[in-house]
């Protein structure tokens, strides 16, 4: 199994974890410390808590999964050389496109038959 499937699962465990662990806490009603008391969100209670102490570990780990995940997606995926020309028909140039089937077709709009004749002028 290739590291970075395997880490990809560590990462959705370890996201399952973090969502069940912040649901798990009980609201306090005091988003920023809005609306709590004043010791209740950085008192000796709160920092000592398991869930506290739980989520932030469990942060740190998604946050760190994810910066190694995306450093293995950016090194699986690079290319060796890079082509600086603007030639279509140099070597190594990329093949032309071919047409997109799914496009609406372009259907030319039909010539007018004739111009109407000018109304006759009233007297």
């Amino acid at each position: 199994m290739s590291p970075f499937i395997f880490l990809t699962v560590i990462q959705a465990l370890v996201a399952a974890a973090l969502v069940g662990v912040v649901l798990m806490q009980r609201s306090e009603g005091g988003g920023l410390g809005i609306g709590s008391s004043p010791g209740g969100a950085f008192g000796a209670r709160g920092a000592a808590d398991f869930l506290t102490r739980t989520t932030k570990w469990l942060a740190v780990a998604f946050v760190t999964l994810s910066i190694l995940l995306a450093a293995l997606a950016a090194r699986e995926n690079s290319v060796g050389t890079v082509t600086s020309t603007l030639d279509r028909n140099a070597p190594g140039a990329a093949a032309p496109a071919k047409p997109d089937l799914l496009a609406d077709p372009v259907v030319p709009a039909p010539a007018p038959a004739a111009p109407a004749p000018a109304a006759p002028a009233k007297q």
